[in-house]
């Protein structure tokens, strides 16, 4: 994992929709060559699709022969283990698919373990579920990494960003409408829980397909919030720590142009 001297990822979640075709991707490709064009512009991407349905091992050397050394590639922890067994009994599963995913080899990055908003019907407060995350995580091969996404704004306090740290597991820093913002990540965690840095950008959700349901251009103008990241990046950079990063369609409407719109921010 993070082979050479790369300190800074920036990619997308997911390579294979194909509102990018056009925009991003050249009309006329092939499906399985969507990851090859990705490839040759992005050094990383986050597979949104080992959510819904875990990889096939045929999945896993494709990509692999699909895409150059140095590659990168962060992977969602299927939803059964994270959203519908929410860690119970989900050992061998998660066995199984970290198995699977082993076959990327160096390529392989970060594993995801995104969960979603919990009401207090599903955990009356944070201290069962960070009973459950602090066993599970204590089984997991200590040779691969791991990062860890909550959505529960009360929830980013010391016991989660402690146990977070003694696994080694990278608390992800998210930008959702109802989470920190940008400014207050550092503070509230106090730095990195892991050797390496895990950002999303995943946008307002609700509010953006109420503009477009579609995802080939921008259709929100995310300056101010890119703007607002750039320096957290660098900070991280210059403390030697790596940094993952991935933009989500949802953010801006185009997530291939809101990695751009990063890169022209974090150059000027």
């Amino acid at each position: 994992m993070f082979e050479g001297d790369i300190d800074l990822f920036i990619g997308t979640s997911s390579w294979s929709s194909t509102d990018w075709v056009g925009p991003f991707s050249p009309p006329g490709l092939k499906p399985e060559q969507f990851i090859e064009h990705y490839a040759t512009v992005f050094d990383t991407v986050e597979v949104d699709g080992t959510y819904y349905r875990p990889p096939t091992r045929a999945n896993v050397d494709a990509w692999r022969r699909r895409t150059p050394d140095g590659f990168t590639f962060a992977l969602k922890t299927p939803g059964r283990i994270t959203h519908e067994l929410a860690l119970l009994d989900a050992d061998d599963e998660m066995d199984a698919f970290l198995e699977v995913i082993s076959g990327l080899g160096s390529k392989l990055g970060p594993v995801l373990l995104q969960y979603p908003y919990f009401n207090k019907k599903t955990f009356t407060s944070p201290s069962p579920f960070l009973e459950r995350l602090d066993r599970f995580l204590g089984r997991l091969p200590r040779e691969m990494r791991f990062a860890v996404e909550i959505r529960n704004e009360r929830w980013i306090k010391s016991p989660l960003v402690t146990l977070c740290r003694q696994h080694r597991a990278a608390l992800v820093w998210n930008e959702q409408t109802w989470m920190p913002a940008a400014a207050d990540w550092p503070r509230l965690t106090g730095g990195p829980t892991a050797d390496f840095a895990y950002i999303r950008w995943l946008g307002d959700r609700k509010a953006i397909e109420k503009l477009t349901q579609t995802w080939g251009e921008v259709v929100v103008d995310q300056r101010a919030v890119t703007k607002a990241w750039v320096p957290i990046v660098s900070e991280l950079r210059a403390a030697q720590i790596r940094v993952l990063g991935y933009f989500n369609n949802h953010f801006a409407g185009h997530a291939p142009a809101s990695v751009e719109l990063f890169r022209m921010v974090a150059h000027r």
